[in-house]
């Protein structure tokens, strides 16, 4: 074995060992083979017996600490929580975070609004940097750029809706040089949350695809993949080249920033910011409220990005999805999305729908958006999908999301306070009694005060969900996410680990040729150790006779 494999192997085994639940492993032991392949037909090592079961001990920790909203915080921040699929990176900053870096480039604050803009300040306006020492500014300021003093609305409306997207034109001026420390705040916080990756929504282009595709023209007369076909060719032809590599130099430098705002380029480790060790990709992120022109040419970039670019794991498209265009032009973006998957067909697809709630659109409005994501947008998982009941044949779309395997970012606090659903109104249990996959996910912690722990603390008590079917949406979101590679689990279902992978013990040497090839089995084998390391903490102490 060369010296590399060596002590790749030697890196593996030691970094990566570790135990897990007898009742995970024994299913695996008495599975039938997967078909051969090279490495499984290598001779398996001696392997290690696996350990007691201490998951049964951490769901008694869970209940005993659900009693007390502090307690289940803190049993909940320390468990590992796998990936955060949907986080928006603007979205996901605080605050504070905005006043601060709009003091700091010297922007202006409309005196009403709260909103930033460049100097010079203008009347009605006033210098940001004032915030920093005016404590009544600056609450304003806090309350305008987050959903801290919004009234959400009771149960059933969606109060806080409006509040919540007119927050984004307020503090968005405040974005320009600080991408970096943008993306080091996403990881930062989770970090703080145990998520050990994030696939984090953003737009590096900078708005350049809505300018290119302001220039395009759109023919009426003929059918819209003619306009599409058209619209492509121009947009090769006239640009979009050259923003794809200025979008790719946009990553370099904001990553640059991040790693500088954490330290992570540091050799001391102590100087570097756990931050560091969560990995993060991207998903390009296309604004569905402009016209049909410039939402291609945004999905364009976004496919081309991500051709080109591994960091770019997928396009995805946002904004209000209960607005006048996002509505009237759905199935059209749908077209786009089906004729440019043709084109790119190895290029992921997750997509917002179904984030309405009855009163925001007509019925029909509710029909059709999750179906026609996954039918005609070629959408692998769908973010939120609040209004699956009120779409046609509801038990019909469940199953066939089950079968398909397509899996559900659930925001349970944006879903809180922009639409008001909660409790029994939240469809998350009717997901999981339809065996359809779900994963929990931040979408804007920022401006909504929140962070993954808090998205667990609200599972368990809004949602009443145990600490196992937290550890299967935790796991959910490792073997959903758009990481290369094979998986861990020959059956993702139950979690059952290929016969390469005894998880309970050091890495055989199939083992270790798989997770050196494989991105997405190295982050699932990774949280595997984790929880082995979690659970151990509650080990209970054998019981004396006196």
């Amino acid at each position: 074995m060369p010296a590399s494999a060596r002590t790749l192997a030697l890196l593996l085994g030691a970094s990566l060992s570790t135990q897990i639940a007898w009742a995970q492993v024994q299913p695996f032991r008495q599975s039938p083979a997967r078909p051969a392949t090279a490495a499984r037909q290598m001779t398996r090592e001696p392997q290690t017996p696996p350990p007691e079961n201490y998951e049964a001990h951490a769901a008694r920790a869970l209940e005993t600490a659900r009693a007390n909203e502090a307690n289940l915080y803190s049993f909940l921040r320390e468990m590992p929580k796998g990936g955060d699929l949907h986080n928006h990176d603007v979205g996901a900053v605080y605050a504070e975070s905005w006043i601060k870096w709009a003091a700091q480039s010297n922007l202006c604050v409309d005196s009403k609004s709260m909103a930033l803009s460049k100097a010079p300040c203008t009347t009605g306006q006033v210098e940001a940097t004032t915030a920093m020492t005016d404590p009544v500014l600056y609450r304003e300021m806090l309350d305008a750029f987050s959903m801290r003093g919004a009234r959400h609305g009771a149960p059933g409306t969606f109060g806080g809706h409006d509040h919540f997207f007119d927050t984004f034109f307020k503090f968005f001026a405040a974005a320009d040089g600080h991408m970096g420390e943008v993306y080091a705040e996403v990881l930062e916080h989770a970090a703080d949350s145990r998520v050990q990756y994030v696939e984090l929504m953003t737009t590096p282009d900078n708005g350049t695809a809505i300018g290119l595709g302001s220039k395009l023209s759109w023919n009426q007369a003929v059918p819209p993949e003619q306009n599409f076909a058209a619209m492509r060719k121009s947009l090769m032809d006239s640009g979009m080249n050259e923003a794809v590599a200025q979008a790719r130099k946009n990553l370099d430098a904001w990553e640059a920033q991040r790693d500088t705002t954490l330290g992570c380029r540091q050799t001391d480790p102590q100087l570097r910011h756990p931050g560091c060790e969560v990995k993060s990709r991207y998903i390009y992120v296309a604004l569905r409220a402009f016209t049909p022109e410039q939402v291609f040419a945004q999905l364009l970039m976004g496919f081309e990005l991500a051709q080109k670019d591994k960091r770019v794991v997928g396009v995805n498209m946002a904004q209000a999805e209960d607005w006048l265009v996002p509505m009237r032009d759905f199935r059209l973006h749908m077209r786009m999305l089906d004729y440019l998957k043709q084109q790119y067909p190895d290029v992921h697809i997750t997509l917002h729908a179904g984030e309405l709630a009855p009163g925001m659109v007509p019925p029909e409005g509710m029909r059709f958006h999750i179906r026609e994501s996954i039918l005609r947008g070629h959408a692998e998982r769908i973010g939120h999908g609040d209004d699956v009941l009120y779409e046609d044949d509801p038990n019909g779309l469940l199953a066939l999301m089950a079968k398909r395997d397509i899996l559900v970012e659930v925001c349970l606090t944006s879903n809180d306070v922009i639409l008001g659903v909660r409790g029994k109104q939240h469809p998350l249990n009717t997901y999981l009694r339809a065996g359809v996959h779900v994963a929990l996910a931040t979408d804007d912690e920022g401006v909504s005060r929140s962070d993954m722990t808090r998205e667990y603390v609200r599972a368990v008590h809004d949602q009443q969900i145990e600490y196992p079917m937290l550890k299967r949406m935790a796991r959910n979101s490792l073997e959903h996410s758009f990481l290369p590679g094979q998986s861990l689990w020959s059956d993702p279902h139950h979690f059952t680990p290929v016969r390469e992978c005894n998880l309970g013990g050091t890495p055989a040497q199939a083992c270790q040729k798989l997770l050196a090839a494989s991105e997405k089995a190295r982050e699932e084998w990774k949280l595997e150790k984790a929880f082995s390391d979690f659970e151990a903490k509650f080990k209970e102490e054998p019981k004396h006779s006196d």
